[in-house]
This record gives structure tokens, sequence and C-alpha cells, in this order.
């Protein structure tokens, strides 16, 4: 019996040092397993985090990819914080927030390209707009140069068809129409001159009109109705008459009926219109 019972404590010590090694070694391998879920979770951790970081780089005018990206980067930014409070030794959920990683990243890739090709195709409409735009800016100041250019010959052209009256002078005229210098006799007064030849100048009945100023400042004139247009404003005329011009160098004259009492001694000033223009000028003597 006592040999029996020796046997049985040695077997029993055996089966106990047995098991405490067996559980010591499933401890160890249980605290080795944990590390690994730990190292494994926090590099999950930080592959979301860096995946975040990725999205948030990526920008895009496009109202429509625009919104798709902030709403994978909501979901980035939720399944993180998920994990990030998730115990290490819940491994399916690890395993499947590791696929999910997987599935986000390719959806990312797919981001990058399409932003990549509108980013490519807004540069190349970029330089066209911006070729265009310069194109269009030549053709504007080509255009306001051919704008000028008709400008100044349409006004050389206005220049040139300009009527021109010389050889001016003034005669003093009696009621029968006889040539006097005398004041008190002169009852008309007579302006003659020549237009000069224009071919560019348009033919036709033209309107000559006269004014005759007084030595004192005084224009000869019958009423204060008699105007006739110059430039921006209206001014008054001595006399008037129609004049049929056909191209060719004109004799013409336009006769002023005098006034009694209105003629004085000294210099006067006659200016000869036509078409809203000053044709001519002189100075004579009474």
């Amino acid at each position: 019996m006592k040999k029996y019972l020796i046997a049985g404590v040695a077997v029993a010590v055996i089966a106990i040092a047995t098991l405490s090694i067996l559980l010591f070694q499933s401890r160890k391998a249980n605290e080795e397993m944990t590390a690994v879920f730990v190292e494994e979770k926090q590099q999950l951790v930080e592959d979301y985090e860096d995946l975040y970081l990725e999205y948030d780089d990526m920008k895009t005018d496009n109202d429509s990819l625009s919104g798709l990206l902030e709403e994978n980067r909501a979901r980035v930014a939720q399944l993180t914080e998920e994990l990030q409070t998730l115990r290490a030794s819940n491994a399916r959920r690890i395993k499947e927030l590791q696929e999910e990683l997987t599935t986000l990243r390719t959806v990312a890739r797919s981001f990058i390209a399409q932003i990549d090709s509108l980013n490519a195709c807004n540069k190349e409409l970029t330089k066209e707009n911006k070729e265009m735009r310069n194109k269009l800016e030549k053709q504007r100041k080509e255009n306001a140069d051919l704008q000028q250019e008709n400008s100044t010959l349409a006004e050389k052209v206005t220049v040139a068809s300009r009527l021109e009256a010389n050889g001016i002078v003034v005669t003093g005229l009696t009621v029968k129409d006889k040539e006097t210098s005398r004041i008190g006799k002169i009852a008309k007064l007579r302006t003659s001159f020549k237009l000069a030849k224009n071919i560019s100048a348009q033919v036709g009945m033209r309107t000559m009109y006269v004014r005759i100023m007084r030595p004192d400042g005084e224009l000869l004139m019958h009423s204060k109705q008699d105007k006739f247009k110059f430039e921006d404003t209206e001014l008054n005329f001595s006399a008037q008459r129609q004049v049929e011009y056909g191209g060719d160098e004109t004799e013409t004259y336009v006769i002023y009926t005098v006034d009694s009492g209105e003629l004085m001694a000294g210099e006067y000033d006659v200016e000869i219109f036509a078409e809203g223009d000053r044709i001519g000028g002189s100075k004579f003597k009474l």
C-alpha cells in the first residue's frame, strides 16, 4: 500500500507539473497572440488615418465628384473612430475592417485617376480658352484698328468733299444794281466768290450762307429766326442762296439787302458757309 501510495503521489505531482507547464505555455501563447492583435489593430488604425489624409488631399471643382469624395472621407473617419475603440481581440471585426480598407483604397485610386483626368482636361480647356481669348483680343484690336482707319478715311473723305470758296469780293450796289462805294447810296451788298473744283464733292443744289459783320461787331441780318446749323450750334446769317454745283469751278454770289442806316464806315468781316462748314472768309472796307 505504501508503494502504491508513493506511486500515486508521484503521478499526481507529475500531472500537476505538466498542467502547470501547459497552462504557462497557453498563457504565454495568449499574451503573444494578444500582442499580435494589438499590433495589427494599431497598424490598421494608422492605415485608416493615412487613407483619410489621402482623401483629404483630393481636391476637385467637379460638384458630383466632390460629393462622392466627401462621402468616402466621412466613411473613413467613421471607421477610424470605430477601430480606435474596438477591442484588439475582436478578430472578426478587425478582419472586416481590413477588407473595408482594401475597398476604400481601390475607390481612392479611382478618384485619383478621375481627378487627374479632369485636371488634364481643365488644363487643356484653360489653354484653349487662353488661346481663344488671345484670338478674340487680337480680332478686337484689328476691328478697332479697322474702325479707326474707316473713321479716319471717312473724315478724310468728308474733308476732301468739303467745298471751298475763293476770290471773295464784297461790292456795294445801288437800288439800280450799280456799283458804289458811298455808304449813303448802298442798297445791297453783293458777295461774289468762286466755288473751287472738287471731284469728291457731292453735286447738286447747295445752300450758301453769308455772314457780314460790321466794324462794331454787329451782324447784318433781317431776322433772328434766320439761322443755320454749324457744328454743335446754330448761327444767324445775313443772306442765303441756292447754288447748283457740278464739281467744276463755279462762280456765284449772294445778295444782302441793306436796311436804311444799317451801314457804317470801317472794316467788315464776311464769312461763307455751306453744308455746316465754313468754306471761306475775307475782309472789306466801306
